[in-house]
C-alpha cells in the first residue's frame, strides 16, 4: 500500500515543469488521495531522490527526471527553468547572444540578470548563473511565448550586459573603443538589425554619460 502511495504520488509529478517541496505535501496530506504524514512524505522525497526520481534545481525545488529527460532537448525550457530558479530575472549575456546567433562561442552556463543579489546554481538540469545589476539597468527584455514561456534581453540589452560585466561597468573605457572590444570578444555585432546596433550604442553613451 505504502509503495503503491509513493508511486501514484510520484506520477502526479511528473506531468510538472517543475514543483516546489511545498506542492509535495499539498498532494501527500491530500485526504482524498494520499493522506499521508510529514514523515512518510518526506521519506517518499528522500527515496524520489535517492532513486533519481526526481532532479533538485535548488533548496525545495525539483522537476521530475521524466519530464526533464523528455524536454532537456529544448532550450526554451531551460530558459523557463532559469526564470523561475530566480524571480525576477531576464536571460542575457554570452547566453543570449548565442540565442540570437551573434556569436559563435559554446555556452555552457546559462547566464540571467536579476536586480536580486548574485547567485549561482549547479544542477543535472544545467549551470545556472545570475548577475546582479542596478534596478534602473533591470530592463530592456521581453517575454517569448511558446510551450514554456520565458523573459530574454533583447540583442543590444545582451551586449550591453556582457560589456557591463566584462569591463566592470565601463570603467576607463572609451567609447570609441566599444567596437574594437566587441570585435575582439568576436561578436559578430554587424548580424545585429540596424535598429538594434543603434539602440545599442545609444544605451552605452547614456550609461557613460549617466556615470
Amino acid at each position: 500500500m505504502k509503495y503503491g502511495a509513493r508511486k501514484n504520488l510520484l506520477e502526479e509529478l511528473k506531468p510538472l515543469s517543475f514543483f516546489k517541496k511545498e506542492h509535495i505535501y499539498y498532494l501527500g496530506k491530500n485526504e482524498k488521495s494520499y493522506n499521508l504524514k510529514d514523515k512518510t512524505i518526506d521519506t517518499y522525497i528522500s527515496r524520489f531522490l535517492k532513486y533519481k526520481e526526481i532532479i533538485p534545481l535548488k533548496r525545495g525545488v525539483y522537476t521530475s527526471a521524466d519530464f526533464y529527460n523528455k524536454n532537456k532537448g529544448d532550450i526554451s525550457y531551460l530558459f523557463y527553468l532559469a526564470n523561475v530558479l530566480r524571480t525576477p530575472s531576464y536571460i542575457s549575456s554570452w547566453t543570449a547572444l548565442q540565442y540570437y546567433n551573434l556569436t559563435t562561442e559554446s555556452i555552457h552556463t546559462i547566464t540571467s540578470i536579476t536586480p536580486k543579489v548574485t547567485r549561482s546554481y549547479k544542477t543535472k538540469a544545467g549551470n545556472f548563473i545570475y548577475r546582479s545589476i542596478q534596478k534602473d539597468l533591470f530592463s530592456n527584455f521581453c517575454s517569448k511565448k511558446g510551450e514554456f514561456n520565458f523573459f530574454i534581453a533583447s540583442p543590444s540589452k545582451a551586449l550591453f550586459d556582457l560589456l557591463y560585466f566584462k569591463t566592470r561597468q565601463f570603467r576607463g573605457i572609451r567609447f570609441e573603443n566599444i567596437r574594437a572590444i566587441i570585435e575582439g570578444l568576436r561578436i559578430d555585432i554587424d548580424e545585429m538589425t540596424n535598429t538594434e546596433q543603434k539602440i545599442f550604442f545609444s544605451m552605452i553613451k547614456n550609461y557613460m554619460h549617466y556615470e
